[in-house]
């Protein structure tokens, strides 16, 4: 697979990266020696980008992480995210820490999970509205001065506070959804990155599994799956956003092509300074996510693409933490 920069900081990854959060947590019942496998085959692939946080799990996803690179560190460009609090012992508990003891703590906590002396791209997951962006990215820069992380970033912030975190130490990525039915980073937030030579890393570029095709009805999900929750899955918005499903497999029957190769062909075509992770725990999946780097859509694709417009539905049931 084809290794590209990711940022003007210095950091190189490969095109598309891998998001792990899923073998953990969130998307039903996993299997942790499927999951070892997809990552071995990911890193037989050239996928060097892998993204967890210590949140999944919560812990228990950085630890398989941390199993799965086990003696081919070097292959791996790793990433991890600090920032939100959760309680083993409940696990619904969710609250912000960007202080700058929380980030050196969790940093300290990921490393030993991660079987790893240092991490490449350390994002602050959420912004902490209590404490001053410049104090949470000032402990991050002492991290990436001690050794302990090569660079940094941010995950879901907003155009001013990506220039004050870039002004008090560069960011080389920011990592936020970004997909045909999450486009609202081209409001302002791509100008700002582009502005600054800050790489975006898109997550859930396949909508969740939506995308893909994958889930036709809130019903289709596993008890535990937590998009059962998610706004974009109830029935009234998801009778509507079957129609920005319907595009995307006109143009993949066009193309012999899976749903999920045209969704994330698609986010390819917004820029060589995207690297997408999209997230699965299973070979066959991640096989066909690394052939849609091959699938090229025609001008008339992407028109059809784009008509189909915007999902109903907020991204999360609170937004709250989220800087648009």
């Amino acid at each position: 697979m084809r290794q590209v920069p990711l940022g003007r900081q210095g950091l190189v990854t490969s095109r598309q990266g891998l998001g792990c959060m899923g073998m953990s947590e969130f998307y039903g019942p996993g299997d942790e020696a499927e999951s070892l496998a997809t990552i071995g085959r990911a890193l037989e692939l050239g996928v060097t980008l892998l993204d967890t946080a210590d949140i999944y799990g919560p812990y228990r996803n950085e630890e398989l992480l941390g199993r799965a690179i086990a003696g081919r560190r070097d292959q791996v460009v790793l990433a991890t995210k600090f920032g939100i609090v959760r309680d083993p012992a409940d696990p619904s508990f969710r609250g912000l820490n960007g202080t700058p003891g929380y980030a050196r703590r969790a940093c300290e906590a990921s490393l030993r999970r991660l079987g790893t002396d240092h991490i490449d791209l350390y994002y602050l997951h959420r912004v902490d509205p209590k404490t001053l962006i410049e104090d949470t990215v000032g402990a991050m820069a002492e991290l990436v001065a001690q050794g302990k992380v090569r660079y940094i970033g941010l995950s879901e912030a907003g155009p001013d506070t990506i220039r004050r975190a870039h002004a008090t130490h560069p960011l080389t990525a920011v990592q936020t959804e970004y997909s045909l039915w999450a486009r609202h980073v081209e409001a302002a937030i791509l100008q700002v990155l582009r502005e600054l030579g800050i790489g975006l890393v898109p997550y859930s570029p396949l909508g969740r599994g939506f995308l893909a095709g994958s889930v036709r009805s809130a019903g289709q999900l596993a008890a535990g799956d937590f998009r059962r929750h998610q706004p974009r899955f109830q029935d009234g918005n998801l009778v509507h956003n079957l129609d920005i499903l319907a595009a995307i497999e006109r143009v993949a029957q066009r193309h012999s092509l899976t749903p999920a190769q045209v969704a994330l062909a698609w986010v390819h075509a917004q820029g060589e300074d995207l690297v997408p992770i999209p997230g699965t725990k299973r070979r066959a999946y991640l096989e066909q996510n690394v052939a849609a780097l091959d699938a090229r859509l025609t001008s008339d694709d992407m028109a059809e693409l784009e008509s189909a417009g915007q999902a109903h539905g907020a991204r999360y049931p609170d937004m709250s933490a989220i800087e648009e």
